[in-house]
């Protein structure tokens, strides 16, 4: 291989770290501003959802997401909600807290305009420590949160919170 080749070898190999960084941070960036919407939640699998109507704050710095915002269901209950995420190279790393408060570890990748998270909870929900979450960007306008567990019973995936956000 020539000298000229092996050089430019050696600089592409040292820039992708940074383009994959600058990818993301861009992409965290399309999130950032105010969202309102409205879903469901499950308390726990098996239970009749909970309509809820959200609002979050999505703020960004460099290669990192926080999220700040809450839920109220059945008029009266509100319950504050949190995420916050950073980048390192392709890899989210981060915590969430929920309506029931504790700290939950998040952990994962971006895939395409959807970050897919593993949550291991602060404690035992639905029978477990562990579940799903995504954050969806949609059409520059939209924004869905969803946490998926694992039933207990029959092992099968079950959505336990789904919240379709738009832009304000």
């Amino acid at each position: 291989m020539p000298c000229f080749a092996r050089v430019l070898l050696i600089l592409s190999i040292g820039l992708f770290p940074s383009l994959a960084a600058a990818n993301e941070s861009d992409f965290l960036q399309s999130l950032q501003g105010k969202w309102t919407g409205k879903g469901t939640i499950l308390r726990r699998i098996g239970t009749s959802p909970i309509n809820v109507a959200c609002t979050f704050a999505l703020t960004t710095s460099g290669l990192s997401l926080s999220m700040r915002g809450d839920c109220r269901g059945m008029l009266v209950v509100s319950r504050p909600i949190s995420a916050d995420l950073r980048v390192n190279g392709t890899h989210y790393k981060g915590v969430y807290v929920g309506p029931a408060g504790g700290r939950s570890g998040l952990s994962g990748k971006r895939q395409g305009n959807t970050i897919d998270l593993a949550v291991h909870w602060a404690k035992e929900v639905n029978g477990n420590r562990t579940a799903r979450m995504t954050l969806q960007e949609v059409g520059g306008s939209g924004l869905n949160l969803r946490t998926i567990d694992r039933d207990p019973k029959t092992g099968k995936s079950v959505i336990t919170s789904d919240i379709a956000l738009r832009r304000i």
